[in-house]
């Protein structure tokens, strides 16, 4: 129950009887677009990286004969910022300071990695252009970890300041031997990655896939919880059932407009082709 008479109070009873409407949109947004997408779950998956990723052949990995739904460098930074949001929120659920130095030195050399790697493969698009190393998937796809955990430790502590009003003020990445743990564990996940087992990829590509949602998820609930005045009000998870609600369809109607406007471009559901 909210307190009685508080601001927050008020504001959620302003917007109940907009909550079943918003239940019920989304619904029929989310009916549709499975109806729409390709079929089973790795189906929908891919239909989520279409709207993200270029989805290009040589620059994937693949289930068996099945390209994943997102190329090297998306999934590591998708697992990369999944695993990264989870292990904060069991090890300091609600901490929102501001990493340490050292801490912010390392993210913004795995933010430097991903930028090289991602020009560096981009120019051998170009026959003759020179370039700092061969790219390879096994780079891409530890270039994007890095990223994502960049993308994780700015977001959750971003989000934890934006939406608790208990939040505390220290970081949740601590120390840089707790940000060495979760490289090493993401580290660990490339490696399952890079096997390329059947019975591996394919739930690591639904977690992947699911990545992207919930990175979109988190940042637009953010945004609606600005837009509805309501910062630093919220004390428990039950409390953020609209915004949240708000924030995946933002993230839903997102990924549609992209898939769409992809697909009448193509004409296809399937990424690009180089080789």
């Amino acid at each position: 129950m909210y307190p009685m008479g508080s601001d927050l109070t008020i504001k959620v009873r302003r917007l109940g009887a907009l909550r079943w409407g918003a239940i019920l949109a989304l619904g029929l947004l989310l009916v549709g677009w499975l109806l729409n997408t390709p079929g089973g779950l790795l189906g929908k998956a891919d239909a989520v990286a279409y709207a993200v990723c270029h989805r290009i052949d040589l620059r994937s990995y693949y289930l068996g004969e099945r390209q994943l739904p997102l190329c090297a460098r998306c999934t590591g930074m998708y697992l990369g910022a999944t695993t990264g949001l989870l292990y904060q929120h069991a090890l300091a659920r609600r901490r929102g300071g501001a990493p340490r130095r050292l801490v912010i030195a390392i993210l913004s050399l795995l933010v430097l990695f991903f930028i090289v790697d991602g020009l560096n493969s981009f120019l051998s698009f170009f026959p003759g252009a020179p370039l700092i190393y061969p790219p390879r998937n096994e780079l891409r796809l530890l270039a994007g970890s890095g990223m994502g955990i960049a993308i994780a430790a700015a977001l959750f502590p971003a989000f934890n300041q934006t939406v608790w009003a208990d939040w505390e003020p220290r970081p949740a990445l601590s120390r840089a031997r707790s940000l060495a743990f979760l490289a090493l564990l993401i580290a660990l996940l490339d490696g399952l990655v890079i096997t390329e087992n059947p019975l591996l990829l394919y739930p690591l590509a639904l977690i992947s896939a699911s990545g992207v949602l919930l990175v979109l998820t988190l940042a637009y609930t953010m945004v609606w919880v600005m837009l509805l005045r309501l910062e630093n009000t919220f004390l428990h998870a039950r409390q953020l059932f609209f915004p949240l609600l708000g924030g995946f369809g933002l993230a839903l109607m997102q990924v549609i407009l992209l898939d769409v406007a992809r697909y009448l471009l193509t004409g296809t559901w399937e990424g690009f082709h180089l080789g």
